[in-house]
């Protein structure tokens, strides 16, 4: 198969020399770990070559020699560059999903831009790929290219992985294009974040947002399955745990080792960026330095900062401020043999980086928020008799795998002083047994099986959508449908009410029938082949009211009555409900906003259709939880559906009711159509002939399904248009014939 990684930039870079340009390795993460990547896959990546030109010749000189590699080049002007990369990506989007919102720019030629880039990036993508081809896309700069795609090729796989923090609803609310966002992220089929936290904070605002229905990881668009899941990245952990093996490294180790002598070695490395706490870190050493004047002369802080953005107004005044609190510190502390801060302002090779892991005795990451940090990753792979201690900021993702870490909360510059106390001061075996722990974490938990994890998840999610497909009720299935009901003598028809027949509406009391639906109903039941039973949970009293006219059949309240010959029956007496249970279902109405309690003659019925998703989830388990030890004593019966718990006598369900029918009359022709967990009792009661429709989400109950509710009808009103139904038959007979004829020529001529 062919896997294209889509990401802002290549995993090289561009660089103009005299007349030819020069490519080097990208830095980052990001490119650190796909570079890595191992599968049976040809690989291909797409994404910005790191430099902005207008010239015809050179674009193709570039895109001539990094085709070579698989690599395509995205060229952007210096304008659009600006205002998507470092307006609207890295201005408006990084900010809030760092949580620093006053730093966060809204400008309308930032997210125009923002559009422009992404769809540039779709239209090369189409150029490159088959429609059943895998693209992977990167992160935040790219997160309306997943529904571009789709738009333009509904077959083709994609797959998103976020690399950076997703923030809580109550701020990523704030953003003005929230919808378009998260509409352009819900193109993937599958969407994968660090931590189930960021994986959390997604769910919840796109509930919020567009209104849609999670169950539990997943939810349905059209007739498409969208995962989310938490899949944290790790590195390549034999490369950075077998570098000190390397001549070249340990030359290295040797020249830092010289460079910093007997002194205890703190290592800070990080990226220029406000979000990587570099100002809390310094607050926090300068505390250690004056409450600890035994460690002068004794303990260095390396602090390694990759120059990022700085031209960018807060970039450039963080740098000023790092750069006057370094500068204090020193001049406060340093003598004539010890420097406490020693400041490199500029990118290590791999080899200097590994040497100055190896040697460190402390490796200080207190980033504020940080969707990973491979820095902690990569510091515990490299240790290996030289056991260091790792404090790690609980804001990183990273913490929640690194939990033999020392976790210190990065705006707390005291902790930040106690941890590089504790960690001096901690004994050889205890550091030996925690770097251990983490050791045997981070080399299970690798590059390969981060890449392998999402594509094997991926992969699941598309065998699912594919095999929903299949089950989709498409021209030949609705033919061979059509002609069983045409030659059938006796057919039964059973249909649920809401949700399948009817959309859900906010108020239960709002679904009343419409026009169509009573013309469709009329047509079904004025043939005299067809037995037509609305199977429902509704209570009898509002089925009669609204469908009483029609010579239907009912099965109410999950078949506490039935109606049949135009009388109704009933299974089971009046429920006389005890205070206790009755309190507790009114104490969760009054506890969740925008719930209310359906009293029926047989069940009880508590809605949170209309509460907020979360709270409605959560007081929903917490209802089930309180009910089942009374609901246990009362022999009654707690029923999950569609936002919806419901209470009633377990001696009756849809599925029993399709039994007495069975066993009633005999039947050539049976359709079921139904949306709900309860019908599957209704398709499991039935043979393995009959028709049976799962409305939404496709069930292993049903061999069909129509992935909405507004299909239901159109379905209905095909199946009794007896002219459709003879013309397809005549159109399928056609085929067969014109199949049979071609066959035997094929045998003649053989």
């Amino acid at each position: 198969m062919k896997l294209y990684i889509i990401s802002n930039r290549l995993p090289v870079k561009a660089v103009a020399e005299k007349d030819t340009f020069v490519f080097s390795r990208s830095e980052g993460g990001l490119t650190t770990g796909l570079n890595s990547l191992q599968g049976n896959y040809e690989k291909h990546w797409v994404g910005w070559p790191g430099i902005c030109t207008d010239k015809e010749e050179e674009k193709q000189d570039i895109c001539h020699r990094l085709e070579e590699m698989n690599l395509h080049p995205i060229f952007l002007s210096d304008e659009q560059y600006k205002n998507y990369y470092e307006g609207y990506s890295n201005s408006t989007l990084w900010p809030l999903c760092h949580y620093f919102f006053a730093y966060t720019l809204y400008r309308k030629s930032f997210w125009q831009s923002y559009q422009e880039v992404n769809a540039l990036f779709c239209r090369e993508i189409i150029r490159l790929v088959e429609p059943d081809d895998w693209v992977w896309v990167q992160d935040y700069q790219l997160m309306l290219l997943p529904e571009m795609l789709r738009q333009e090729l509904p077959r083709l796989h994609i797959g998103y992985f976020h690399h950076i923090p997703f923030p809580s609803y109550e701020l990523f609310r704030i953003l003005p294009e929230r919808a378009e966002i998260l509409k352009g992220l819900l193109g993937a089929d599958f969407i994968a974040f660090h931590t189930h936290d960021y994986m959390r904070h997604f769910i919840s605002a796109a509930e919020r947002v567009l209104h849609m229905d999670f169950s539990l990881d997943e939810t349905r668009i059209g007739s498409r399955i969208v995962r989310v899941d938490a899949l944290p990245m790790g590195i390549n952990y034999d490369l950075y745990h077998n570098v000190s093996q390397q001549k070249n490294v340990w030359k290295a180790i040797e020249r830092t080792r010289l460079l910093f002598g007997k002194h205890k070695l703190i290592l800070s490395v990080d990226r220029l960026d406000y979000s990587k706490g570099i100002l809390h870190r310094l607050y926090g050493f300068a505390s250690f330095l004056e409450h600890h004047p035994e460690y002068h002369g004794k303990v260095t802080l390396a602090m390694v900062i990759v120059p990022s953005r700085d031209h960018v107004g807060s970039y450039a005044e963080l740098k000023t401020r790092i750069d006057e609190e370094i500068g204090s510190i020193n001049g406060r502390y340093s003598t004539m043999n010890w420097t406490p801060v020693c400041y490199f302002y500029h990118g290590f090779s791999f080899e200097e980086l590994a040497a100055m892991y190896f040697i460190a005795d402390i490796a200080l990451v207190t980033p504020l928020r940080d969707g990973m940090n491979l820095v902690a990753k990569e510091y515990v792979a490299v240790k290996q008799d030289n056991p260091g201690v790792l404090v790690l900021s609980e804001m990183a993702g990273a913490a929640v795998e690194l939990t033999d870490a020392l976790l210190v909360n990065p705006n707390d510059t005291e902790q930040i002083e106690n941890a590089i106390c504790r960690a001096l001061e901690m004994p050889f075996e205890e550091q030996k047994e925690r770097m251990h722990r983490m050791q045997s974490i981070v080399s299970v938990q690798t590059v390969n099986k981060w890449a392998a994890d999402f594509v094997n998840e991926w992969q699941e999610v598309a065998h699912k959508n594919k095999t929903m497909l299949l089950k989709k009720i498409g021209s030949q299935n609705m033919q061979e449908i059509q002609h069983q009901y045409l030659h059938a003598k006796k057919r039964l028809i059973l249909l649920d009410y809401d949700g399948t027949l009817v959309p859900f509406q906010k108020r239960p009391e709002d679904a009343s029938p419409t026009p169509q639906l009573l013309d469709t109903l009329q047509k079904l039941t004025a043939d005299p082949l067809n037995h037509v039973v609305i199977n429902s949970g509704r209570d009898h009293f509002t089925l009669e009211k609204w469908l009483g006219a029609l010579p239907l059949s009912f099965a109410a309240e999950h078949v506490a009555f039935y109606k049949e010959n135009g009388v109704w029956h009933k299974n089971v007496h009046a429920q006389e409900w005890s205070p206790g249970l009755l309190s507790i279902l009114k104490l969760f109405v009054s506890k969740t906003p925008r719930s209310h309690l359906e009293v029926k003659e047989t069940a009880l019925a508590w809605h949170y259709r209309e509460a907020d998703a979360w709270l409605g989830r959560l007081r929903a388990q917490q209802l089930v939880n309180s009910l089942i030890s009374i609901c246990l004593k009362q022999n009654l019966q707690i029923m999950q559906g569609n936002k919806v718990i419901e209470i009633k006598s377990p001696e009756f369900t849809k599925g029993s009711e399709v039994n007495r029918l069975l066993l009633a009359t005999r039947y050539d022709f049976i359709l079921a159509m139904g949306d709900d967990t309860t019908d599957d009792d209704m398709f499991k009661a039935l043979p393995v002939t009959a028709v049976t429709v799962k409305i939404g989400t496709a069930s292993e109950s049903a061999r069909y399904n129509l992935p909405v509710q507004t299909d239901t009808l159109p379905f209905l009103q095909r199946l009794t248009d007896k002219s459709v139904v003879k013309a397809a038959l005549k159109s399928g007979l056609k085929g067969q014939l014109s199949s049979a004829i071609d066959f035997l020529k094929r045998i003649i001529n053989h």
